[in-house]
């Protein structure tokens, strides 16, 4: 027998003996996953567009309530030494989507009618009231509606951003558990023979962490801007107040 002869000989022996290769592409790993294995993947995937839909809603949201509040503070340097406190109370409610807007914009709509109130004794008239204590309560009030507002969706991203982890891990146990019965079934040993149900079970938690990465570092950026506009609402707030304290008394002198 000639050389090349049994040159070829040796590679069809070696071809077949070789075991066959696996394929690792995530669409086969789709088609031979299992059905637990398909459900915890599809619970990942609407875990993921709900989280994505509420990180694009709050940035959009703040966004515009950045912008509002802006307009708002900008208007109020003129309205208010001008004691155009009608004007500013209309104002607020054409930027109602600015987190300034909802609070100062009912600061001076209380300070104004606790003004015109003193003014006038009603029928069930108790006296005297301090206008700037109202005025401080109606900015309590709004103060922790808006920001409750603020933080709506931010609790769920959170429960996302922690389960999604525990989610795939439990897609990957299952997998794992499927393996080792496959293999105690067959009979056959070694880890070639798992190595493909062992890569197909990951699958799910690298989908998980994929999942919660994101939805963790938005729930901290998200948190952070609404302690920043919760910071600017306090201040804004404060100085309303300074200026409802000395208004009038600058020129009676």
């Amino acid at each position: 027998m000639s050389l090349p002869l049994v040159d070829v000989i040796h590679q069809l022996a070696l071809t077949q003996n070789a075991p066959e290769a696996v394929s690792f592409d995530l669409v086969h790993m789709w088609k031979t996953m299992g059905p637990f294995a398909k459900f915890i993947a599809g619970v990942l995937a609407v875990m993921s567009i709900y989280s994505l839909g509420v990180m694009a809603e709050r940035l959009v949201t703040f966004a515009r309530a950045q912008k509002a509040s802006r307009q708002y503070a900008a208007a109020l340097r003129d309205l208010l030494p001008s004691a155009k406190f009608a004007d500013a109370v209309e104002l607020s409610r054409k930027l109602k989507r600015g987190h300034l807007p909802k609070v100062l914009g009912l600061a001076i709509e209380e300070y104004s009618r606790g003004v015109e109130a003193l003014k006038h004794a009603g029928p069930r008239d108790v006296g005297n009231f301090d206008v700037i204590a109202a005025v401080n309560r109606a900015v309590e009030r709004s103060s922790l509606r808006t920001v409750n507002d603020l933080r709506r969706g931010l609790g769920a991203l959170a429960t996302v951003g922690s389960t999604a982890p525990f989610v795939g891990l439990l897609g990957t146990v299952a997998g794992i558990i499927t393996a080792f019965q496959a293999m105690a079934a067959t009979g056959s040993g070694g880890l070639g023979s798992v190595s493909a149900g062992i890569a197909e079970a990951l699958v799910t938690t690298a989908f998980g962490l994929l999942v919660a990465i994101p939805a963790v570092m938005m729930f901290n950026y998200l948190t952070n801007r609404v302690e920043d506009m919760q910071v600017d609402i306090t201040d804004s707030a404060t100085e309303l107040l300074d200026f409802f304290m000395k208004e009038g008394r600058e020129g009676s002198k």
